[in-house]
């Protein structure tokens, strides 16, 4: 971008939020949230519709009044305050622009609000502007601009205001694709050189793993796991949580546990897992979660081995989204969908090979989404 802000981290902008209860007339929607921002981090508040995140983020901002709890911004309780005095800025998801007013005109506005000079407004915006690759646009008014400059020029609006922490109520979703993903590594760009601290709400996995460093998956009004991606993508906490991550194929087990092994049986077919692996698993009913990748096709009499289960199957449906074929294969009474190389007909007896070690496996009394 051509022209340079002000990077490094701002005056150590960090949130504490404590205990916080909001509700909307008498429904509960976020059931006492506590959660620490560190200064210059990017968290995605990330989960399905109705999970509590818009209104966590918008509680953070204001636009939501708290039952109780707290809010602390610098050592400051600041949930009884109003928007413009919490220090945040915030990019919404429809842009929120004034479509009578210029780029110019809408990107100073914060600042007009603050008693700013129009000399001071004209420079401020022409540095944002600059830095945003939107120079020569002032005067355009934002109604002849494409989808990505519009999220630009709210971006600006939202940066021009200097705040130290940014708050994005999915601004991406209504871009087409390809801008979507211009978009992301812009935004994480500006938000790295500026040293700010972000939180991001969305519904996309994908958008909340390459933009964010943190992630926050959020079920019901509560937080289900915080973690890198990394973690949570690797090591979900919870069955709700490695199903949102996208392990969605459902597999029921029988866990026998003995001396330092455990005997896994799925299907009438049955694996031996021995030392730390074995250890780690509950005892009993269970559902292990896993991902299309994961699993493998073969022969039906295929002897399970080195930790797979090889369980007994039949080609449902076939579909070929490019590059390999994507199966519905029924098996142990479910339905498994398996990326695989080979092209098999419909209603094939296979093998479904599944190593038990890329499973995430949860006792079933606990995974109540799955049954």
């Amino acid at each position: 971008m051509p022209t340079e802000l002000q990077s490094g981290p701002r005056s150590g902008a960090a949130i504490a939020v404590r205990d916080l209860q909001v509700a909307y007339g008498g429904t509960r929607v976020l059931h006492g949230v506590s959660l620490d921002f560190a200064p210059g981090s990017f968290t995605a508040l990330l989960g399905s519709s109705g999970c509590g995140k818009t209104t966590l983020l918008r509680s953070l901002s204001g636009f939501v009044p708290v039952e109780s709890g707290s809010i602390v911004v610098g050592g400051k309780d600041v949930a009884g305050l109003p928007p413009e005095k919490r220090g945040m800025a915030m990019v919404f998801q429809s842009y929120a622009l004034w479509p009578h007013m210029t780029v110019l005109q809408n990107i100073g506005y914060g600042l007009k609000l603050r008693g700013k000079s129009k000399a001071e407004i004209a420079a401020k915006v022409a540095q944002m502007l600059s830095f945003l690759g939107l120079a020569g646009y002032e005067d355009r008014k934002v109604t002849a601009l494409s989808g990505g400059q519009r999220q630009r020029v709210a971006l600006g609006r939202a940066l021009a205001i200097d705040p130290g922490i940014l708050l994005l109520d999915e601004p991406l979703s209504n871009l087409d694709a390809k801008i979507r993903m211009t978009m992301r590594h812009e935004i994480r760009a500006i938000q790295q050189r500026l040293g700010l601290l972000a939180i991001h709400v969305t519904h996309d996995r994908e958008e909340a793993m390459t933009m964010a460093d943190r992630l926050v998956i959020m079920q019901a009004g509560r937080i289900a796991q915080i973690g890198t991606p990394e973690e949570v993508y690797d090591r979900p906490a919870s069955a709700f949580v490695a199903n949102f991550m996208g392990a969605e194929n459902v597999l029921p087990l029988n866990i026998e546990r003995g001396e330092g092994r455990a005997s896994v049986t799925a299907g009438g077919t049955q694996a031996t897992l021995a030392g730390e692996a074995a250890a780690a698993l509950p005892a009993g009913e269970a559902l292990a979660y896993f991902r299309d990748d994961v699993a493998r096709l073969g022969a039906p009499d295929a002897a399970a081995a080195g930790g797979d289960l090889v369980v007994p199957g039949t080609i449902a449906a076939r579909a070929y989204p490019g590059g390999t074929y994507r199966y519905k294969v029924a098996a142990a009474g479910r339905e498994i969908t398996v990326d695989d190389a080979d092209r098999h007909e419909l209603g094939t007896t296979i093998g479904l090979r599944i190593p038990l070690q890329r499973l995430h496996i949860f006792p079933a009394s606990e995974a109540g989404i799955a049954a």
